[in-house]
């Protein structure tokens, strides 16, 4: 019973359960990139070059037998995805960095060189 239990806290843990949820939203967000890139970027930015060579989707750039065209999407969707993942992340980094800014209690001021040196020097005086 003891692996059962080990394993349940395991699985029930905040992390694991943050990570399912993270895997599930990225998958969602992947097919909405893809979306972005082949139905509203590829029309719009390369619609003379599809034109000229007779495809209707990017994915239909073939030059011999090699379907350059779904690389050419994936690389596109690549970008997007790190584009705003980075801009997810600098906007985390920049909340936390003002969350530890506010918590970080202000350290006292402590005595100055000249104060201490004039503490000792009344302190060996009264011997």
């Amino acid at each position: 019973m003891g692996f059962l239990k080990e394993f349940k806290e395991f699985a029930v843990k905040g992390n694991v359960v943050d990570l399912a949820i993270g895997v599930i939203i990225g998958a969602a967000f992947g097919a909405i990139v893809s979306s972005l890139v082949s139905d509203v970027i590829t029309p719009l930015l390369l619609t003379p070059a599809l034109k000229a060579t007779g495809a209707e989707h990017l994915e239909g750039l073939v030059w011999n037998g090699v379907a350059y065209g779904k690389f050419l999407a994936a690389v596109i969707n690549f970008f997007c995805i790190a584009l705003v993942l980075f801009m997810l992340l600098k906007g985390i980094n920049k909340l936390n960095k003002q969350k530890k800014e506010e918590e970080a209690p202000a350290t006292p001021a402590g005595p100055t060189q000249e104060e201490l040196l004039t503490e000792i020097r009344d302190l060996l005086k009264n011997k």
